[in-house]
């Protein structure tokens, strides 16, 4: 998920600023801003309180404009992403790829909270199959939706309409159209268990670089006792 670091009296070039942007802070937020002359004489804007997010490229561009491979890797890390944040217990409710951002190191981060919950709150459930040729043929649902009801089957329809982006998906994530899998993973979360995360590849771990310390002992094992 996306840090937000919170500022106060942040001072930047008022060139920057387009006179569109200035009108509306002064409409809306007069209270928060004002003008003074910086160290070089050049008018400056400062904004009392400003919440400050890391620029990312939307995950929905980078899937549209990138390479075969920032694609391969783009779903790669969306649907590492989605799996991090259910292991935290942490549903994301709106899954579209404009909700996901990619870092200037590559990984894909979560920064809409509008529709977050718990995800121990939600009922995983598989869609009930049609009981006869009308609820099968209905261009609408059929079946009962509670609010936190979630149904895995269902998210194919708006993530795989490029075929790009479903090649890789299929390839990489496709456990995440299973209910299986994320009822398993509410399953653990409810038993008490905490998911270990890193915030690198797998790869750059102590225990795949280096291997053991040639009594069976991983390295990384070793180094915590040490600690």
């Amino acid at each position: 998920m996306a840090d937000t670091l919170e500022y106060s009296n942040v001072a930047f070039p008022l060139s920057r600023f387009d006179d569109e942007l200035v009108r509306e802070l002064e409409h809306h937020a007069p209270s928060m801003i004002e003008y003074q002359r910086g160290k070089h004489g050049a008018e400056e804007i400062v904004v009392r309180h400003v919440y400050i997010e890391r620029r990312m490229t939307p995950l929905n561009i980078w899937l549209q404009e990138g390479t075969d491979e920032q694609v391969e890797h783009g779903i790669l890390e969306y649907g590492n992403a989605i799996k991090e944040l259910i292991a935290a217990n942490i549903f994301p409710g709106d899954m579209l790829y404009k909700n996901f951002g990619v870092t200037r190191h590559g990984r894909v981060v979560f920064y809409d909270y509008d529709e977050i919950e718990y995800f121990t709150d939600c009922n995983v459930r598989r869609v009930p199959e049609p009981r006869n040729e009308e609820e099968e043929m209905s261009g609408e649902i059929w079946y009962t939706v509670r609010p936190h009801d979630i149904f895995p089957e269902t998210f194919r329809t708006f993530l795989l309409g490029d075929t790009r982006v479903r090649a890789a998906f299929l390839r990489h994530h496709e456990d995440l159209f299973d209910p299986a899998m994320w009822q398993s993973h509410k399953d653990r979360l409810l038993a008490g268990h905490v998911h270990d995360f890193f915030a690198y590849p797998i790869s750059e771990r102590f225990i795949n670089r280096y291997g053991t310390t040639g009594h069976g002992t991983p390295v990384a094992g070793l180094a915590r006792r040490v600690a």
